[in-house]
């Protein structure tokens, strides 16, 4: 998108409907969790479409032949704790044997800084392409913090997946880490003055789980 280095917004109609019902605040629990798991399936069909690929021979019921397959290391997904896992599932759907990090991130609500708490990551995490996840990009900051730790480990390659993106945290995220393209549903008016992405769809991580 020209107003916006190096992200794609996922247009696809399947995708919008999804994201709408997501925003309804009369959408319960159990459904507004399921929508983020068929969302973030569709999101994740377009963050791996450009994996390498290699040919090798193999034997059909008929006959041998030569096919591709994804060459090298499988992809990891992170997940930015604790909301990230509510569209992890969908990823690992799409590829289940992926291996699985997760960062623990939470915003200081008076300076809107990410605060660590939590880091588990696989031991070869910088030897694959890591996609990295939370269902909203608003401030940025968690966000960044997140690519930063996993550059920090050794991870050359990375894309970050959200549902929905303010465009102040893309700027700050572009500002950062300008080689990480970001993969989005929808891109939003703006923050207000707490830091929530208007019109939005609230707290994903209170809506994912039932609480407040």
């Amino acid at each position: 998108m020209a107003d916006y280095p190096n992200v794609m917004l996922v247009d696809h109609p399947l995708v919008q409907h999804k994201l709408t019902l997501m925003r309804d605040r009369r959408t319960p629990t159990a459904q507004f969790r399921q929508l983020a798991r068929e969302i973030s399936l569709l999101l994740g069909y377009e963050v791996t479409r450009l994996l390498p690929l290699e040919m090798v021979e193999i034997d059909t019921p008929l006959t041998r032949t030569e096919v591709p397959r994804l060459a090298g290391k499988m992809l990891c997904f992170v997940s930015i704790l604790r909301a990230g896992n509510g569209i992890l599932d969908g990823m690992l759907d799409l590829v289940p044997s992926a291996p699985v990090g997760h960062i623990g991130l939470y915003r200081d609500h008076a300076t809107l800084q990410p605060v660590e708490y939590y880091v588990k990551l696989p031991d070869d995490v910088h030897e694959r392409l890591a996609v990295v996840m939370d269902p909203m990009l608003a401030t940025g900051n968690s966000a960044c913090a997140a690519l930063a730790l996993l550059k920090k480990a050794g991870v050359t390659q990375m894309r970050f997946v959200c549902l929905i993106a303010a465009p102040e945290g893309l700027r700050v995220l572009h500002a950062a880490h300008p080689e990480v393209p970001v993969f989005t549903a929808g891109i939003d008016r703006g923050l207000d003055e707490h830091g929530y992405i208007h019109p939005g769809l609230g707290d994903a991580g209170d809506r994912l789980y039932g609480t407040r």
